[in-house]
C-alpha cells in the first residue's frame, strides 16, 4: 500500500505539493489527475522515494516503510513520465539488463515483451523505435519484478492501441493480484476505465477524492449520460472542481 500523511514538497517558494493525505490500499487502483504543475509527478516521485518530503511523510509497503528507505523502494516498480534507453541496445537487451538488476527470473523477459506488443520489435536497437514503442517498452521494464506497488507517471502519453491495451491489461491483473497500482494522468477515458477512486490534485492541494461509486453518484445527480459524443462525462466534473479551462 501507500500512504501520504501530511506531505508537502516546497522548491524554493514553490509550494509543489502541500498537505496531502491520502491512502492507495492493496488491490485498488487510484488515479492522480489534476492541470499541468499540480503536484501529480511530484507525489509520485515521493512515493517512488526519489523525493525528500519538506513536510510529512509517505510510507510504501505492508510495513510502512518510509519511501525513501531501501526497502521501501525494493517493493514497488516505477514507470517515470519520460523515459530513455541506450540507442545502440535492442529492446530485448534493455530489459534484460533490468531484469538482472532486479533479480528477476530470465522467463519474465519473454513475458513481458508479449504484454507489452513488442514480440517483433525486441531484436531492434531502441534508436529505431517510435515514441510510442519506447513508452511502451518502459511498461514492460516497469512489469518486470512482481512488485506490491505500481507507480506509473502519464503511461498512456503517446501509446498506440496495442500499447492502451498492454498497460489495461497490467493494472487490471496487478488489481486482481491484490497488488497496489497508482498512476498520474492526463487522459480522462483512463480514469473512467481503470480507477477504483481519483484523487484530482490543483494548486499542490487535494480538491476531491472520489470512489466509483461517488462518481457514478455524480453522473446520476447532473443527469449525464454515462456515452455522450461531445465530451467525456467525468471531463464535466474535473472543470466543475477545477475551476473551469485546464
Amino acid at each position: 500500500m501507500i500512504r501520504f500523511e501530511g506531505f508537502s514538497k516546497t522548491f524554493g517558494a514553490q509550494h509543489a505539493v502541500s498537505d496531502l493525505t491520502l491512502a492507495v490500499e492493496p488491490g485498488e487502483i487510484v488515479a492522480l489527475l489534476g492541470p499541468n504543475g499540480s503536484g501529480k509527478t511530484t507525489s509520485l516521485k515521493a512515493a517512488a522515494g526519489l523525493i525528500h518530503p519538506t513536510g510529512g511523510g509517505v510510507f510504501v509497503g505492508e510495513r510502512g516503510r518510509p519511501a525513501t528507505e531501501p526497502d521501501a523502494r525494493r517493493s514497488l516498480s516505477f514507470l517515470p513520465q519520460k523515459v530513455t534507453f541506450p540507442d545502440s541496445l535492442t529492446g530485448r537487451e534493455v530489459l534484460d539488463f533490468y531484469r538482472a538488476l532486479r533479480g528477476v527470473p530470465r522467463e519474465r523477459v519473454d513475458a513481458v515483451l508479449k504484454m507489452s506488443s513488442l514480440n517483433g520489435a525486441s531484436a531492434r536497437a531502441v534508436g529505431t523505435y517510435s515514441g510510442g514503442m519506447t513508452q511502451r517498452l518502459g511498461l514492460a521494464v516497469a512489469a518486470l519484478p512482481d512488485s506490491p506497488v505500481l507507480l506509473l507517471d502519464e503511461p498512456t502519453a503517446a501509446l498506440d492501441p496495442d500499447g492502451l491495451r498492454a498497460f489495461y491489461a497490467l493494472a487490471e491483473q496487478r488489481r486482481r493480484e491484490g497488488k497496489t497500482v497508482l498512476f498520474t494522468t492526463h487522459q480522462l477515458g483512463d480514469v473512467e476505465r481503470l480507477a477504483d477512486r481519483v484523487a484530482i490534485l490543483v494548486g499542490g492541494r487535494l480538491v476531491a477524492l472520489l470512489t466509483r461509486r461517488a462518481l457514478e453518484d455524480w453522473l446520476l445527480a447532473h443527469g449525464v449520460p454515462l456515452v455522450r459524443a461531445e465530451t467525456s462525462p467525468l471531463e464535466d466534473l474535473y472543470r466543475e472542481l477545477v475551476g473551469g479551462d485546464t
